[in-house]
């Protein structure tokens, strides 16, 4: 099997709707979900899935062009407890992941999400009893992946697993060959409704052997070291060709902390559609250059920005709440 990267094309995206504890900011949910659904459906197809109790208001916010599909949900972040695309010698496939709500809450209903999307696709699926997410693993189509010890061989998660076994897993599921390992996340993925380190805050593909790194630039923030540790770790770093890793700096937003607590605020958390990069944006100043740094490493692609705050204000970004489903791989080209 073979993950293809996220620039690979893609058949569509798949999205799921707020429901749950995100209805505690139900107006805001609402307008952050669609926001990143309206987009993407300008430049290829869009799934959602909609809990049965919320189909009005999906019907409310929804471009008309957005297929809505009912399914019990009991969370709405899709990159997690939707299916990860493979393909096994050309063919489309999935890998279930088993999800027990990122180890700190049962989900049952999420964690048939993955199957029924595949039965809907028409695709085969391979269940595995690693617990573990989309948003645990990014990879470079050639390879290699980035992983977290913090997510990988969380006790709540995988008990007893070691590295290796993790590692002989992801080489069955991803057809990777080498497994980048950074420590932890960021400080503020740690509480509440945190993942415990997804690398999808951290570090992102560009091409093969480029790879763009978050860093906090603010020596007082408690993601300062963090950061460090991770763009060390990343720039000593080979990929499955044994290529030395090429390494950009993506700074943090200027803003550190929402209300007097750390905020994990990161530009990595995009999502790439074909002919479209969708960053998260944060009324920053850092908000454009990120935006031309973008235009600069995609070009040929419209570059895009959505406030995420209030995605960020439930756990994650617009990529934790996305998921691509790629062509057939004889279309792979990047």
């Amino acid at each position: 099997m073979f993950m293809p990267p996220e620039w690979h094309p893609h058949s569509r995206t798949w999205m799921s709707w707020p429901v749950g504890y995100a209805l505690q900011r139900a107006e805001a949910s609402y307008r952050a979900w669609s926001s990143v659904a309206n987009t993407i459906v300008r430049y290829e197809p869009v799934t959602m899935l909609v809990d049965p109790g919320e189909r009005e208001s999906a019907a409310t916010w929804l471009d008309p062009r957005v297929e809505v599909v009912e399914q019990p949900l009991d969370d709405c972040w899709m990159r997690d407890n939707g299916p990860t695309f493979v393909f096994d010698d050309g063919r489309l496939m999935g890998i279930d992941w088993t999800f027990n709500g990122w180890g700190w809450a049962p989900h049952e209903k999420d964690d048939l999400v993955a199957s029924f999307v595949l039965d809907r696709v028409g695709a085969p699926g391979h269940r595995t009893a690693l617990v573990g997410e989309g948003g645990g693993v990014h990879v470079d189509g050639e390879g290699t992946v980035i992983v977290t010890e913090t997510v990988q061989l969380d006790p709540r998660r995988n008990p007893g697993w070691t590295k290796a076994e993790v590692e002989a897993e992801l080489r069955l599921l991803l057809g990777v060959r080498k497994v980048i390992w950074l420590p932890r996340g960021l400080t503020a993925d740690y509480g509440g409704y945190g993942t415990n380190g997804h690398v999808d805050l951290l570090a992102s593909f560009v091409r093969p052997g480029l790879v763009l790194c978050h860093v906090q630039p603010d020596p007082l923030h408690p993601d300062h070291e963090v950061t460090r540790e991770n763009l060390a770790i990343l720039r000593a770093a080979t990929d499955a060709r044994g290529r030395p890793l090429e390494v950009i700096e993506l700074p943090a937003p200027t803003v550190g902390e929402v209300d007097g607590e750390p905020v994990d605020y990161s530009y990595i958390n995009h999502y790439l559609a074909n002919g479209l990069a969708l960053l998260c944006a944060f009324d920053d100043p850092r908000d454009a250059e990120t935006a031309e740094l973008f235009a600069k490493l995609f070009p040929g692609r419209t570059i895009e920005s959505i406030d995420a705050r209030d995605i960020f204000a439930l756990g994650g970004g617009i990529h934790c709440i996305t998921q691509q489903q790629p062509r057939p791989a004889g279309t792979y080209g990047g």
